[in-house]
């Protein structure tokens, strides 16, 4: 999969190129051509995907190692340790986001690792789709509850280093499975466990989450 996305017409302009710069001896080109094959290689293969399966569809989700590395090793170990198998999208709002993976349908907190830095200043911004961990009003509190976005909330994004400012860290988007988004996002809510408004009427669980390739 990764070969073919080398081989395209523009990469191939660009190997061309390339070649024509590199002044030497053809073994020295041929070194030159390995190196940048390796390096877009690994370029290509850094952001991991996860599979996110719920009761009511499932969705692939690009995690950005490059711009939120902490959030994203984080991110992972809770998905490794299946932290997330059997939580709930527990706060619903249309027209905002949708929220989950800190408790079960029973409503019992999970137990979580310690909080982590914000990542929020890398750039990335709460655009329709992207995914960002949630958090108390402290700016390094999150663990493991994160958020998708279903609109573009530029209200939540990084404005300074201040308490008010610090905004919540993107950290991926979904790239397959929007429409899965938007229906748990319509869904009816009301009261739910210690929730007084926003809880799926009909708990939105999450089945199972999972690198893609492992």
């Amino acid at each position: 999969m990764i070969i073919g996305k080398l081989f395209t017409k523009e990469n191939t302009n660009s190997y061309k190129k390339y070649f024509n710069i590199v002044k030497g001896n053809n073994m020295y080109k041929f070194l030159v051509f390995i190196f940048f094959i390796t390096s877009t290689n690994m370029a290509l293969a850094d952001n991991p995907k996860v599979l996110m399966k719920t009761n009511v569809g499932d969705m692939v989700i690009e995690l950005d190692m490059e711009l939120a590395p902490k959030t994203v090793e984080n991110f992972l170990r809770y998905v490794e340790s299946e932290f997330y198998t059997d939580t709930i999208f527990h706060r619903v709002i249309p027209g905002f986001m949708i929220q989950g993976g800190g408790y079960s349908s029973e409503f019992e907190e999970r137990t979580t690792n310690e909080a982590i830095k914000n990542e929020a200043d890398n750039g990335l911004t709460n655009m329709v789709g992207t995914i960002a961990m949630a958090r108390t009003n402290q700016p390094h509190s999150a663990t493991a509850q994160f958020f998708i976005n279903v609109a573009n909330n530029r209200f939540l994004n990084h404005t300074s280093k201040s308490l008010r400012g610090w905004g919540y860290a993107v950290f991926g988007k979904v790239v397959q499975g929007m429409d899965v988004v938007k229906e748990i996002a319509g869904t009816p809510t009301g009261r739910g466990g210690p929730f007084a408004k926003d809880v799926p009427n009909n708990p939105i669980i999450i089945q199972s989450v999972s690198v893609l390739g492992n």
